[in-house]
């Protein structure tokens, strides 16, 4: 296991991966290891996190090399506005991906 609970299921772990849930640490594992979320949460535009979703959302940014809606999920599926997201964890990542 890779988080500080007794579980191995990520839907009842209390932290995962010292992000406070799977779908924070998932959206941020996506800012940092795919190029086009990475340039597109460095644009001086995305000062914070819901900036980059309305950035990553703008039909004038285009991508061919995904088959998946990278448009409004990552690469594994959760959604860039999960209501379990938080928000202020993703905010602080997005100042450190710009430091």
């Amino acid at each position: 296991m890779n988080y500080p609970t007794e579980t191995d299921n990520p839907a009842t772990a209390a932290t995962y991966c010292g992000w406070s849930n799977y779908e924070t640490w998932n959206v941020a594992l996506w800012l940092d290891n795919d190029r086009y979320n990475y340039d597109i949460a460095r644009m001086p535009s995305s000062k914070t996190y819901k900036d980059f979703v309305r950035n990553i959302q703008k039909p004038n940014y285009s991508r061919s090399d995904v088959t998946y809606n990278y448009r409004f999920v990552t690469g594994d599926g959760v959604s860039w506005s999960d209501p379990l997201l938080n928000i202020q964890e993703l905010d602080d990542k997005l100042k450190e991906l710009r430091s």
